[in-house]
Formats: structure tokens, sequence, C-alpha cells
């Protein structure tokens, strides 16, 4: 009889497509389908668990109706990469909110030592309140001190379907987002999945 673990009983999906890394700070040398690429011990709990899109998706066509990721959000970071996985081209999402501010902190602690040579994009609400600007210049400069090239842009994005189409639009490889979006993702996910304006290249960094 399989067991199976606390956190993989909060996913909808099957404990196979599951892979958990134990990392605080990956190693260079992490692929995500295989936990001896970044093997740690730093962590008590998985600091990443990451999730084959392709065979999630194939997955979720054996449903009527796309699931979502989780039974319960879990504050366990998801990675749900596509083969050819790459942090060439990151898109962040901030949205003005500390949770927002939280997240991409800790997936920068996370990939620290991957994305030396990556592109950045953070996309921030056209107007965010005066209280929060100092936090929005922060991550800019944390974001720009560990990545080659960032950017930064102001969209009135409310919409995970706004940030999916920039990423596939601008040729993004990993989009940085929260876990809030995690169904409508699925859903958009499975209606498009091997579509004409379907990405090859791009993979999803979820989290709380």
């Amino acid at each position: 009889m399989e067991i199976k673990s606390p956190y993989s009983l909060k996913f909808e999906l099957p404990e196979s497509l599951l892979q958990d890394f134990y990392c605080t700070s990956l190693l260079e040398s992490f692929f995500p389908s295989d936990p001896k690429s970044s093997f740690c011990t730093s962590s008590a709990d998985p600091g990443l668990i990451t999730v084959d899109l392709y065979k999630t998706l194939d997955w979720l066509h054996s449903h009527e109706m796309p699931k979502s990721l989780e039974k319960e959000v879990c504050p366990i970071p998801v990675l749900l990469y596509v083969q050819h996985f790459s942090t060439n081209h990151l898109l962040f999402h901030y949205d003005g909110t500390p949770a927002s501010a939280e997240l991409i902190r800790k997936f920068i602690s996370l990939f620290e030592n991957l994305i030396g040579e990556s592109k950045a994009t953070i996309i921030s609400p056209s107007f965010i309140p005066k209280s929060k600007i100092k936090e929005e210049q922060e991550l800019i400069h944390l974001v720009s001190s560990k990545t080659r090239e960032t950017s930064f842009i102001k969209f009135n994005f409310t919409r995970i379907g706004d940030f999916w189409s920039y990423a596939v639009k601008h040729n993004c490889t990993l989009l940085v987002t929260t876990k809030i979006y995690q169904a409508d993702l699925a859903k958009i996910l499975f209606h498009f999945y091997k579509g004409k304006i379907w990405s090859d290249q791009l993979s999803f960094y979820l989290s709380l």
C-alpha cells in the first residue's frame, strides 16, 4: 500500500506527477524532474514542489472539466515546468501587496543560483499607494541585483490570462505569480493546450 506524504494530500494531482526539493536555495545543477539534481537537506519541509506541465495537462484532459491544482492551497511553492525548462526570461507579477512582494523575495532566494544571466520583467499596477512605492523600488533593486537585465512595466492586468498572453507574446520562459490564480490558470491551460498560440517554453512558479 502506497502511503502519501502529508503535503501531497493537498493536491488534486496524482502523487506520481509531483517531485519535491528540500532546498532553501537551489543548486546550479537544478533540473525540475530530478530531485537528485539539487539534493539538499537544509529544510525539514519541501522548499519547492515541481510538476510536469504536459503530464499534468494530459491528466486534466482525462476529466470533463479542469481541476484546480490543489484541493487546499498550501504555502509550499509549485513549479509547473515544460520539458525544456529555462530561467532565461523571467516575468514577475507584483500587485502591490505585501504577499506579492514576499513571493518575489522568496523566489529570488530560492533561484538565485540559476538567474544570474536571466532577463527579468516586472509587471506592476499603474497605480499603487504612495506607501508602497518604497517597497516597489526595493523589489526592482533586488531583482536587478540578481539578474543580468531587468525591466519594469506598468500594466493594469487583473486576470492570469493577461499575464499568460504577455508571457507568450514576449517569449518569457518563467512566469512568477500567486497561487490565487491557479484555478483560473488550470482552466486557461486546459483550453489552450496544443492550440495555435500555445507556448512550449513557458513554465509557471506559483506561491502564496
